[in-house]
């Protein structure tokens, strides 16, 4: 009797265990996975916000629509903290431990640039709203991302300063320890040069830097028509208001990392008569462009910068090729991407041999504390 008893208990153990795996293998499959990553906190925190918010947005449109494939999306959502050694570590966690089908993310180019060799490794496809360093998609056919490329934003930059500012020199100011702002600046000189301008002083200067007087006294010194401040939107109002000071009272130019509302809280006046290329315009009349500045604003309160943009379109594509490739295989996910033909709120994208959109960019102007919308410029 105790023998058979044993038995009894010992298969009602084995048939318990059983049924819990296969109820969570039920569980997990409920939901598909993806993972999102950006700069919630450091230097760039307002920029991982919104595209934070930008992913939360898009996800939820989906679900209530009736989800992917028939499932739920579930976002899980990482902070970089824009360190590339903390990326690193959470893109590792993100699939490893979360096991994630794909990857919406991240903001600063430096961090992309540390999360992208991992995605590549793990064949995890990864799209960033908005590293625009040319060599992080040249990591590997995994890695894609949603905005346009340091060469052409540098090349838009500089043929706005030429043509329509009609400066005839130039210098140039940026982090000499940011691919980005390095990348972008090397750019605008190359073009502008291209163009028949003069660069007349190009000044690095630490990250973290906060006065940046020595650099600015040898660019004024040059008497140059426009400066390219192609840094963060934290560092250009610090060099905004010092250049100010020194009695540079002439343009300003820059890249996306201007978009962020503090920027005029950081720089105030000084701000103005600056110029930036950017992905977004909440002004552009387009449908699907004030239809999500109003979805945007009745969820966040507040009116979205092209980090939100740009994150709600990442979102939008990848969700829409892994519904294309009807299944989350990593390789198939990635064909879908490739094959991408879309129209998103920064514009119809499709991609290039090299993962990089083809997309069109827009020139925004500081004019009494707000952005201006200026000028579209296509490929």
């Amino acid at each position: 009797m105790k023998r058979n008893l044993r038995i009894l208990l010992f298969t009602l153990a084995i048939l318990l265990v059983i049924g819990l795996i296969f109820s969570g293998c039920k569980k997990e499959a409920t939901e598909i996975v993806i993972g999102g990553v950006g700069p919630v906190s450091g230097e760039a925190a307002t920029f991982g916000q919104s595209t934070k918010e930008g992913c939360e947005l898009a996800v939820e449109e989906w679900n209530a629509a009736g989800g992917l494939l028939g499932k739920n999306i579930k976002l899980i959502y990482q902070d970089d903290k824009g360190d590339p050694t903390e990326a690193a570590t959470v893109w590792t966690k993100l699939i490893t431990q979360d096991k994630v089908v794909a990857i919406v993310g991240t903001v600063m180019s430096k961090c992309s640039l540390a999360g992208a060799p991992i995605s590549q490794q793990y064949k995890v496809p990864m799209i960033s709203p908005t590293s625009t360093n040319p060599k992080v998609t040249e990591v590997g056919d995994y890695i894609f991302r949603a905005c346009f490329i340091d060469p052409f934003q540098g090349t838009v930059g500089a043929k706005f300063a030429y043509e329509n500012l009609k400066a005839r020199k130039a210098a140039c100011i940026f982090d000499v320890g940011n691919d980005y702002t390095k990348g972008l600046a090397e750019f605008f000189r190359d073009k502008f040069t291209e163009l028949g301008g003069t660069i007349v002083a190009f000044e690095a200067h630490p990250t973290g830097t906060t006065d940046f007087k020595a650099q600015l006294t040898k660019i004024i010194a040059a008497k140059p028509d426009v400066i390219y401040i192609s840094d963060y939107y934290n560092d250009v109002g610090l060099i905004a208001k010092q250049a100010r000071e020194l009695g540079f009272n002439g343009p300003l130019v820059g890249g996306d990392g201007w978009d962020s509302p503090d920027l005029v809280k950081i720089g105030g006046t000084a701000v103005e008569n600056g110029y930036f290329t950017n992905h977004f315009s909440k002004d552009d009349p387009r449908p699907i462009v004030q239809e999500f500045v109003k979805k945007y604003q009745a969820k966040f309160g507040k009116v979205p910068d092209a980090l939100a943009a740009l994150a709600y379109d990442a979102m939008q594509i990848m969700l829409d090729a892994i519904k294309r490739a009807g299944s989350t295989d990593p390789e198939k996910i990635k064909k879908a991407l490739a094959e991408t033909n879309i129209n998103v709120v920064s514009g119809l994208i499709t991609f290039d041999k090299n993962r990089n959109p083809i997309k069109s960019a827009v020139i925004i102007a500081i004019k009494n504390g707000q952005q201006v919308y200026q000028a579209t410029v296509n490929p």
